[in-house]
């Protein structure tokens, strides 16, 4: 079988493997379909991920049709549609006794610390696997999994019916994060440079949408809550500046939600954390939200289709690359695709 496989950082390379096979009782064997490009991909490829082992075949949101099952397998059949969880958790340490397996002392996640999903088949434990309505298109199907993010972080950051959440950053997670949190009753202000995910904001429910070539985005946010701030700020830029803003703008008992892996330094006093008492939370992949986003795709609560921008054959991985880096202002989110 094929696999793209990152041998090294800025080696990429389409491989031939062996077949995979199902080796324990509860294994399913996936034939993928579909994979999303994620920005972790990216810096894999780059060499920039903290935590990426070498070499690897990356990509973690992954779906495709299953072909064969193991003995013990009962609730996944031949031929269903199916999303791959991509964590692995201990199970003992104090996060996954503490029901937060997304934060284990030892995880691992496929694409990243084990292989990952961009190759013609995969294995992973039923636990692992969701299925999804057949009437879901792959392409479409493969969004599951960033939705996740996105539903984690509305949660973690307590999103509620009336608060103001100010997104900085409209990328491909950005843009779920709109998502979740307009279903959760947020009334949503976004920010990015690209024009293009600005109207695909606008498009999917943002109430409000800034450029910061064109204005000041603290302002704004100031002037759209009557000098009061956000009462939720989620980060999805992941800069030191975009960190310090974020603390700047929140507003009194709010919530500032981070997810970026850099190991720069923001500048932050402690004065406005303590006098405004925020909460200040991380948040990383997810904690038992499949199956409520499988079930938000299955109902149709979702626009996954707004946010797929190009879809691209597996063995062209190289003009995927190319768009990514080169050309970030034409694409918002690239799926790959698996089948024959």
């Amino acid at each position: 079988m094929k696999a793209i496989e990152v041998k090294e950082a800025k080696k990429i390379e389409i491989v031939e493997r062996p077949m995979l096979k199902i080796e324990n009782k509860d294994d399913v064997l996936i034939k993928i379909k579909a994979a999303g490009i994620c920005g972790s991909d990216v810096h894999i490829y780059h060499g920039t991920s903290p935590v990426a082992v070498y070499p690897r075949v990356i990509g973690h949101e992954m779906v495709g049709e299953v072909i064969e099952i193991g003995e013990n397998v009962t609730q996944i059949k031949l031929g269903d549609k199916v999303v791959v969880e991509p964590i692995i958790s201990c199970g003992e340490c104090y996060a996954c006794k503490s029901n937060r397996p997304n934060a284990c002392s030892t995880l691992k996640v496929r694409g990243c610390h084990v292989d990952g999903g961009f190759q013609e088949y995969f294995v992973a434990p039923e636990k692992a696997v969701f299925k999804f309505n057949d009437d879901i298109p792959w392409e479409h199907a493969a969004m599951i999994e960033p939705y996740t993010i996105a539903d984690q972080i509305t949660w973690r950051a307590d999103v509620r019916q009336g608060d103001y959440v100010f997104i900085i950053g409209a990328g491909p997670i950005g843009l779920t994060i709109l998502e979740m949190a307009k279903l959760k009753g947020g009334i949503c202000i976004i920010s990015d440079f690209n024009e293009k995910r600005l109207d695909v904001a606008k498009e999917i429910g943002a109430d409000y949408i800034l450029n910061p070539s064109r204005c000041n985005p603290l302002e704004e946010v100031r002037k759209i809550t009557n000098g009061m701030g956000s009462n939720v700020t989620i980060d999805a830029v992941c800069l030191p500046q975009t960190f310090e803003q974020a603390i700047e703008i929140t507003s009194v008992a709010g919530r500032v939600m981070c997810l970026g892996f850099t190991n720069e330094v923001s500048k932050i006093a402690q004065l406005s954390i303590t006098l405004k008492e925020l909460d200040v939370r991380g948040s990383r992949h997810q904690t038992f939200k499949f199956k409520n986003v499988v079930e938000l795709f299955n109902q149709n609560k979702l626009s996954p289709e707004k946010l797929v921008s190009n879809i691209i054959d597996y063995r062209n991985i190289d003009e995927a690359l190319n768009l990514i880096e080169n050309k970030p202002e034409e694409i918002c989110k690239i799926v790959l695709k698996f089948e024959d």
